[in-house]
């Protein structure tokens, strides 16, 4: 064998345990693997980590935005017209929420730490001002009425103490004053009674500058998927709020970290501590963001739907108000407070139609995140709630009037973030890279198919000699077998190869050949290398 065939063959072999190589690392999952081993290690809450000091300092700035609820007809409220309302703002805050007092425990395998949020309001950002004057209802005095419905002898003391003082189911605060808190005038005068109770009010009190309590998380060192997600909150590994174990349970993360690897078929959960409860959300749609790719998860509707799996978050227990809302009052000291989507998006349609001014739209009032599957690291989410109150005629007590039984919107919230750009640089080189990784085992195959279409050009090639040997000039015309098994004609001359070639003759100079016939040559010579291919 000739050094040329060897080559040939040599190249024949080697497409062939490429591409073998290249099925094998595909069937295995080889370099994807190595990838993801890689990303565990490093998505771990542990000093030194990205994934650390990204949970710990987020880069992405976090902005807060409240929309108030004008009430437009507070006369006609209590003669029992529905209510008219009209949505006022954004007030926008940018909000700082570092982890403090971060302490890692067990070996590293949880860690301990309070999210201390700070809120600054961002005029250039804000349809308004916080001294902007705002009319909704009175949260304090609808829920001493609550407390004290059924004790007439000192209801009817309440309730003509307010008459005094002129305190009606309505009131009107700055947005500063609803939001942070303002000195109550009822509660100030129950003070009097109740030395514990507390005269200030406020949708947010004490909620500035301040963190929600402690919180232990797991650190993902002993799984990627427990990565961020919370042990204990306030000393507790369950609420104690429901009725059912289920509905009392902490699942998830905070909502502001998730595990890496996150496929289209998991269900993600979290812990939010304004809702009292866990939710959860599942896939909805591939995004991009920034140039990041990443999928969509949302809560879908029967998060908040009136079934049997929500049974547990009734209050009081077997008294649902309805799928959507969620009477959060046994967590909020007894304030009859009720949380929704804005605008009761998702929820029955008789709390959208008993307030004029609803509007519930997907896009703007839809909880949302966007993450990147593979690093699990947010890239736009928008936590939106809204803020309402239940309110009803209390006959003991006139200020109610003849009021509808509803659940009455105050505010609504956008809580929001988007990756920064230079995050969003950093990522995308990961993803890139990831990519690359991954598809080493394509890239093979690719390669190996590639050196196969080579090598049979080069057979092709080898062979194609032996084949002319029998097309070059001979002494006569004759009929000769080939070694092909082809039976082909010997040729005398050039002239009578083109004769043989075309039906028309055509004649050939000694300098050289009609380029028909050397078309012709070609396909022939290409007839024979396809016969040989298959």
């Amino acid at each position: 064998m000739s050094v040329k065939s060897c080559c040939v063959y040599s190249t024949g072999v080697l497409s062939i345990l490429i591409l073998i190589a290249g099925i094998v690392m595909v069937l295995l999952q080889v370099f994807q693997n190595v990838l993801y081993a890689k990303i565990k290690e490093e998505i771990v809450l542990r000093n030194g980590t990205q994934a650390f000091n990204v949970w710990e300092n987020p880069p992405a700035p976090v902005y807060m935005q409240f929309y108030f609820f004008n009430v437009t007809n507070p006369s006609e409220i209590l003669k029992g017209e529905r209510p008219a309302v009209i949505e006022v703002g954004p007030y926008t805050y940018r909000e700082f929420r570092p982890m403090e007092r971060v302490n890692f425990l067990e070996n590293g395998t949880k860690v301990s730490a309070v999210n201390v949020k700070t809120y600054v309001f961002q005029p250039n950002m804000s349809k308004g001002l916080q001294d902007d004057l705002i009319r909704t209802v009175n949260i304090p005095a609808m829920t001493v009425m609550e407390d004290f419905k059924d004790m007439p002898l000192i209801a009817n003391f309440i309730s003509a103490y307010m008459k005094s003082v002129n305190e009606n189911l309505m009131t009107t605060h700055t947005v500063g004053e609803l939001l942070w808190g303002y000195e109550d005038g009822l509660l100030k005068a129950l003070k009097k009674f109740q030395p514990t109770l507390n005269d200030v009010f406020g949708l947010f009190y004490k909620q500035n500058a301040s963190d929600d309590g402690e919180y232990v998380f797991l650190t993902g060192q002993q799984d990627y998927q427990d990565f961020a997600v919370i042990d204990q909150w306030k000393g507790q590994s369950v609420l104690n709020w429901w009725t059912t174990d289920e509905c009392n349970m902490i699942n998830g993360t905070n909502g502001a970290s998730f595990h890496p690897i996150i496929t289209k078929n998991e269900t993600l959960y979290m812990f939010n501590s304004d809702l009292c409860r866990s939710i959860y959300t599942t896939f909805e749609e591939e995004r991009n963001v920034k140039g990041v790719p990443g999928y969509r998860f949302s809560p879908p509707s029967s998060v908040f739907a009136n079934t049997t799996e929500n049974a547990g978050f009734c209050s009081p227990p077997g008294n649902c108000l309805g799928s959507g809302v969620l009477n959060v009052s046994a967590c909020k000291q007894g304030a009859p407070i009720v949380m929704s989507s804005p605008h009761f998006y998702q929820a029955d349609e008789k709390f959208v139609k008993d307030i004029f001014g609803m509007k519930p739209n997907k896009e703007q009032h839809e909880t949302i995140i966007d993450i990147n599957p593979l690093t699990g690291m947010i890239l736009q989410a928008s936590k939106r709630l809204q803020v309402n109150v239940f309110v009803e005629k209390i006959p003991v007590f006139s200020q109610t009037g003849d009021i509808r039984s509803l659940v009455f919107p105050v505010l609504y919230l956008n809580e929001s973030v988007v990756i920064d750009d230079w995050s969003a640089k950093q990522l995308g080189v990961i993803v890139e890279e990831g990519n690359i990784i991954v598809n080493i085992p394509f890239i093979l195959i690719a390669l190996g198919i590639l050196l196969g279409l080579v090598f049979m050009v080069l057979q092709c090639r080898q062979r194609i000699p032996e084949y002319l040997q029998y097309l070059v000039p001979h002494s006569a015309w004759s009929l000769q077998p080939a070694p092909t098994g082809f039976r082909v004609f010997h040729l005398q001359s050039k002239e009578r190869l083109a004769r043989l070639i075309s039906p028309v003759p055509i004649p050939v100079q000694s300098s050289g050949t009609g380029a028909v016939c050397i078309c012709k040559l070609i396909i022939l010579i290409w007839a024979h290398c396809s016969w040989y291919i298959l």
